[in-house]
């Protein structure tokens, strides 16, 4: 076979292909405010939510970001999203891991007071994103009634997106969600005694 003939093939083949998918974009006419959540055991939740951050910021949209759970320590993508400081709004809310500050009431009163900032977020017109980071955690140790959490994600603008992160995403949240991806852990440094590093922990 010659190198000619190969590229005709491939281009015969590519062509079908962009047939299949602008037939597939064409079809798809929905526009609506999305609910995803980042979860699984695997690293990077986190990470791919302030990515869409970023994507929703260069785009000129408002965006809140609410972190439960971890503490106002410092962390490389608040620094850096924070240069967009007119269209952004950070939230650290937690008091710290649990297994660090080991007090259940501290914990509950946090978080209730992170969801008073979630719920006029989620009120809010102008936000295009809001990013719940960490707060599939608190909804494992029941730190949140889910009920009001759905209720209140539900009761948000129409065209309001939202990314929610953390391990062991509650059944009911992801039933409602529209896109839901799982980190998978294959392989992880820590395992190997690296300690977490600056610029890539945090």
């Amino acid at each position: 076979m010659t190198d000619e003939t190969d590229n005709q093939r491939h281009q015969m083949k590519m062509q079908r292909r962009k047939e299949v998918q602008d037939k597939e974009v064409s079809e798809k006419t929905i526009e609506k405010g999305l609910l995803a959540i980042n979860t699984g055991s695997g690293k990077g939740k986190s990470t791919a939510a302030f990515g869409l951050a970023l994507r929703m910021l260069g785009r000129g949209k408002r965006v809140v970001v609410v972190q439960f759970i971890k503490g106002a320590w410092s962390t490389g993508e608040k620094i850096a999203l924070e240069r967009f400081d007119d269209l952004l709004e950070w939230h650290s809310m937690g008091e710290g891991f649990t297994w660090e500050t080991q007090d259940r009431n501290r914990d509950i009163a946090a978080c209730v007071r992170a969801w008073d900032v979630v719920r006029t977020a989620l009120s809010r017109d102008d936000v295009g994103l809001v990013v719940l980071d960490e707060l599939n955690i608190a909804l494992r140790y029941d730190y949140l009634p889910l009920e009001t959490v759905l209720e209140d994600l539900a009761a948000r603008p129409a065209m309001q997106h939202v990314v929610i992160t953390g391990r062991n995403a509650p059944a009911a949240l992801v039933e409602a969600a529209d896109l839901v991806t799982e980190m998978t852990l294959v392989k992880h440094h820590f395992k190997a005694g690296v300690k977490a590093q600056e610029g890539i922990e945090f």
